[in-house]
């Protein structure tokens, strides 16, 4: 056991404490590092979303001048109309709670599911992109090695960001700063070297595009162009991450996330315009083989007059190298958008609670193992096709951004009435439910019988899940509340009453309480019952879960502590109204077995002659659905007792399917 807790803390880094208000400061982000985490999804669309744009224009690529400044107006639109939800939703959430608060519950399903299977193909088509651009600049032979690459990238990744957010993007910056340096230069020295065709471009393309109009008609021209604008819609995918992820930046969260909106749809507008321009500069034609940004690329780094070959080939490969790693920091956006989402639906009951759940290390440790082993999953199904995933992930995003976009126009009109300047916000996110839509619209008509109905199956079938969850959560509620009816019992005695101090040498019932009074309740009363007269104390023991949600914010935790404090108070009060020595123990964390765990081998070294009791759930209808959805911590923490020579019993708690008759407790 002591080995693995030490290779656990060598992977995944020292315990944090959440109560400690330090630790919060220490997994923050400022805007750089939230720039870096999380703009490089969207910066990295830039090695494929202006190609595919570019190339859907065929002999018409006059037209990319119009598509340069599209590309970059949309990606500011689409960037200011999500600086409205980091503003209605400080605490996190994106498109998710934009759906769920703007429009209803079931839109906000829909916007989550899209998400969580948006940023799983994000992990799968970044690594595999990143190890395509890389093995393109190794020998053939290597090849044979690529697809296992992927995989131990993908569980690389995974390692990384179960130590921590901030660890994982430290670890990133070199790549990401590298990638945008050099494609910055790339894209302003392309420019500069060919300054003389910039005063002639939009008379030329005025005049090419006048020509086109009399040859082939207003429509097919303005088809053609929307089109190549649709079919680069992956240049957007990524912008709504910071939203996503609002929680844990840095304080005050609604500036740095601006701040954070700002580096992002800057460094991304300037990339993809540029690069779009440099193919039309630089009558980039496509190569066998090479990607459109290494065929241009190569032409610039040739123009710069460096009389060694060699030279101009390396600094080729670093460019096209640093493309591949900024697709790996791309992938793990995926791990850090993914498993906020999914913390915010379980908050609403859509997936299970235990994705609400954190670490030692403060993370959502079941969401990032879900990101990474849906990832493999995909992986291992498509062998790594970047044309299959391509194809995959091209949807999803923009039925996001179009649910929150219509929320928005939704919210704006209907506070017309409250809200000074409203015209101004609606008429900002209407445009972009107008961009946003359109390219959804014919991205599915495009991409459905090649691909993408597997997408569309996919979601639904999350969606599925997600409702069957709900209802089971929703039934477990009202039943637990017969629970607490049946088994609870007012506060009739003197909650202030003294109590005797307990007697460590003598017998000790040491019971695991939760939220739910009734089932402590019931819990306690079978002890009295089974146990007549033979425990002199009754420790009472009680974990606090800092999970996703409580951890957001001190009041939070706060609350969290006054709801535990008051249970335990509860049990002590009524035990010392009998006549028996009675006291508490209390800790928090994310990992709420390893704290009792912790705590209970305290409570055991100060009453030595202890038994442990839990309870535990028990359905009229017990199936695996059941024990996926409720964790088994007493039956974890049982074996753990035994397994260190401790006694412990658990209760069974029914809960009913129906109201039970009458079924009070022993007083």
């Amino acid at each position: 056991m002591n080995s693995l807790r030490a290779l656990r803390r060598l992977l995944l880094g020292a315990k944090l404490d959440p109560l400690n208000p330090h630790t919060r400061q220490h997994i923050v982000l400022v805007a750089f590092l939230a720039w870096i985490g999380l703009g490089a999804d969207g910066l990295s669309s830039a090695c494929y979303g202006p190609e595919e744009a570019f190339l859907a224009l065929g002999v018409h690529t006059h037209l990319a001048l119009y598509l340069a400044a599209a590309t970059a107006i949309t990606v500011f639109v689409i960037s200011l109309a999500y600086n409205q939800v980091i503003e209605l939703f400080p605490s996190g959430g994106g498109g998710y709670k934009a759906s769920t608060r703007l429009i209803g519950p079931y839109a906000g399903l829909l916007s989550g599911s899209a998400l969580i299977v948006d940023y799983v193909l994000t992990i799968t088509i970044s690594v595999a992109s990143a190890a395509d651009a890389v093995f393109s600049l190794l020998p053939t032979d290597w090849l044979m090695y690529k697809f296992v690459t992927e995989l131990a990238l993908v569980g690389l990744l995974i390692v990384l960001n179960l130590r921590g957010m901030k660890e994982s993007i430290q670890i990133l910056l070199p790549i990401f700063l590298g990638f945008f340096v050099s494609h910055a230069l790339l894209i302003g020295y392309g420019i500069a070297h060919k300054s003389e065709l910039i005063d002639t471009l939009m008379p030329e393309t005025l005049r090419q595009t006048n020509e086109l109009f009399d040859q082939s008609g207003w429509v097919f021209t303005v088809s053609l162009f929307l089109r190549a604008y649709s079919l680069g819609g992956g240049t957007y995918t990524g912008i709504e991450a910071v939203s996503n992820n609002i929680n844990m930046l840095a304080e005050p969260r609604v500036r740095t996330g601006h701040l954070t909106m700002f580096y992002m749809a800057t460094s991304l507008a300037f990339t993809a315009g540029g690069i779009i321009l440099l193919y039309l500069l630089w009558q980039a034609v496509p190569v066998e083989g090479q990607t459109l940004n290494a065929v241009t690329f190569k032409q610039i780094i040739e123009s710069v007059g460096f009389e060694s070959p060699h030279l101009n080939a390396g600094i080729l490969a670093l460019t096209l190298a640093l493309e591949g790693g900024l697709l790996l920091v791309a992938a793990n956006t995926g791990f850090l958008g993914g498993p906020a989402v999914m913390a915010n639906m379980a908050a609403d009951r859509w997936v299970p609670r235990q994705f609400r759940q954190l670490s030692s290390r403060m993370v959502t440790q079941n969401g990032v193992l879900m990101m990474g082993g849906g990832a493999l999953l995909i992986l291992l199904w498509s062998h790594g096709a970047v044309s299959l995933l391509v194809v995959l992930y091209s949807i999803n995003v923009f039925l996001t951004f179009s649910l929150s976009l219509f929320g928005l126009s939704k919210h704006w009109w209907e506070q017309r009435r409250f809200v000074k300047g409203w015209w101004h916000r609606l008429m900002l996110s209407g445009f972009g439910l107008l961009v946003t839509g359109f390219i959804l619209m014919v991205t599915v008509a495009e991409k459905f019988t090649e691909g993408g109905w597997i997408t569309l199956l996919i979601t639904s079938t999350v969606v599925a899940v997600c409702i069957g969850v709900r209802k089971h959560y929703e039934d477990v509620q009202a039943a637990m509340e017969r629970v607490d009816d049946s088994y609870s019992l007012p506060l009739t005695w003197d909650d202030d009453a003294a109590s005797q101090p307990p007697d460590p040498a003598k017998e000790t019932a040491v019971l695991f309480v939760g939220s739910n009074r009734g089932a402590g309740m019931h819990m306690l009363q079978w002890v009295l019952r089974q146990f007549p007269g033979r425990f002199h104390n009754f420790v009472f023991v009680a974990v606090g879960e800092v999970d996703k949600q409580a951890f957001d914010s001190a009041r939070s935790i706060k609350s969290l502590q006054a709801r535990i404090d008051n249970s335990l108070r509860y049990f002590c009060s009524y035990c010392v109204s009998l006549g028996h020595a009675a006291t508490s123990y209390q800790a928090y964390g994310g990992d709420p077995l390893e704290e009792l765990t912790q705590l209970t081998h305290k409570v055991l070294k100060d009453f030595p002659n202890s038994i442990c009791f839990a309870s535990k759930l028990f359905f009229d209808k017990e199936n695996l659905w059941r024990r996926l959805l409720h964790n088994q911590m007493p039956l974890a923490m049982q074996r753990r007792l035994q397994l260190a020579g401790q006694e412990m019993l658990i209760v069974p708690v029914h809960v009913p399917d129906a109201l039970p008759e009458s079924r009070m407790p022993i007083k």
